[in-house]
C-alpha cells in the first residue's frame, strides 16, 4: 500500500500518508502494529500524538528558535545558550565577529548540527553549503513527525557549550509527565562513541537500554541535577508530556531543547518498554515504570 501511495503523493492527504508510513515502519521494527486507539505503552502514545494531537503549541516547542520564548517565560532566559545569529540566508552569518567556537544548526530538524571548535580552521563555505542543504529540506518528510512540518526554516548560531575536557558535554534528557520528572536519559559521547543510560531522579541507574549501547563506565551524578529537575518540572507543568534536554557544566546548566515526540515513537527500550498506565487522554496521569520482559516497544 505504501508503494502505491508514493506515485499519488500529490493527491493523498498528508495525514493518510503519515498513518500508513508510521504504522508499517513500526510493524517492521516491532512485529505488530501500534495500538493508537488505546495506547498502553510510551511509543504508542508518542505515535498517537503524531497522528491526532496537532496543537500549534507542539510546533512552537519543537522549533529550536521559538521554544526559547516559551522557556524564558517559564524559567528565565539565563538558562538558554547565548544566541549569536538567526537568519534565513546563511551567507549573511557574520563569521568575523563570532567567537572562536560556536554551533550552527537549523530550527526545523533533529541531529543537524555543525560544531565549530576552531574558527580559524573551519571552511566557512562548507558551513554555508551545509546550511543551504538544511534549509532545502523538511524534516517532517523523514519520519512523518507532524511537529516539524510547519516550522519556519532558519539557521541559528549559538554558544558552544563544552565539558571540562573541552568536548561536547553529556546530554541529560528528562521525561516529564504533567510537570513531574520520571526518567532521565543520559547520552554520552554523541559525536564519538555514543552510549546511553537511564536513571531515576535519585540518580539510581535503571536496568534499561535502547538501540544505543549502555555506557560502560558509571556516569557521574551531574553537579546541578536538582536544578535541572526543577527546571524540567516547571517547563513541563500543564503539559501531559514533554522531554526536556539539558547540558550541565561545572559552572551552570543549559537548556538544549524541548521534544514533544521522542524518537518518533520508534525507540526500542529494553528489557521492556515504558509501562504506562493511563486513565484518559494521550498521556495524562500515569505511573511510569520499566516493566520487565522481552517487549522492546
Amino acid at each position: 500500500m505504501l508503494k502505491a501511495l508514493k506515485p499519488a503523493a500529490a493527491i493523498v492527504p498528508d495525514p493518510i500518508v503519515d498513518i500508513v508510513t508510521v504504522m508499517r515502519r513500526y510493524k517492521r521494527k516491532f512485529g505488530s502494529f501500534p495500538n493508537v486507539a488505546h495506547p498502553p505503552i510510551f511509543n504508542e502514545k508518542v505515535i498517537r500524538r503524531m497522528f491526532f494531537d496537532h496543537r500549534s503549541l507542539w510546533t512552537q516547542l519543537q522549533d529550536k528558535h521559538m521554544f526559547r520564548e516559551y522557556a524564558a517565560r517559564r524559567v528565565g532566559k539565563d538558562i538558554l545558550p547565548q544566541l549569536y545569529w538567526v537568519t534565513k540566508n546563511p551567507s549573511d552569518i557574520p563569521f568575523a565577529s563570532l567567537p572562536e567556537r560556536f554551533v550552527v544548526k537549523p530550527t526545523h530538524g533533529s541531529g543537524w548540527v555543525y560544531l565549530v571548535t576552531d574558527k580559524a580552521r573551519v571552511n566557512m563555505s562548507d558551513v554555508i553549503h551545509k546550511c543551504h542543504a538544511w534549509l532545502g529540506r523538511n524534516f517532517y518528510r523523514r519520519l512523518r513527525e507532524w511537529v516539524y512540518r510547519d516550522i519556519e526554516p532558519r539557521i541559528l548560531v549559538e554558544e558552544f557549550i563544552s565539558s571540562r575536557t573541552g568536548m561536547v558535554p553529556t546530554d541529560y534528557k528528562f521525561y516529564v509527565f504533567d510537570g513531574h520528572v520520571h526518567v532521565i536519559q543520559v547520552d554520552v559521547g554523541r559525536f564519538t562513541d555514543h552510549g546511553r543510560n537511564f536513571y531515576g531522579c535519585d540518580w539510581n541507574k535503571l536496568d534499561a537500554t535502547s538501540e544505543i549501547k549502555n555506557v560502560a563506565r558509571e556516569v557521574e551524578r551531574p553537579k546541578h541535577l536538582e536544578m535541572m529537575i526543577e527546571y524540567a518540572a516547571a517547563l513541563g507543568r500543564g503539559l501531559d508530556f514533554i522531554r526536556v534536554d539539558f547540558y550541565d557544566t561545572d559552572e551552570r546548566t543549559y537548556l538544549g531543547e524541548l521534544t514533544p515526540t521522542p524518537g518518533a515513537g520508534m525507540n526500542a527500550h529494553r528489557p521492556a518498554a515504558f509501562a504506562i498506565s493511563a486513565s484518559r487522554g494521550s498521556f495524562p496521569h500515569y505511573s511510569v515504570a520499566w516493566a520487565r520482559g522481552d517487549d522492546a516497544r
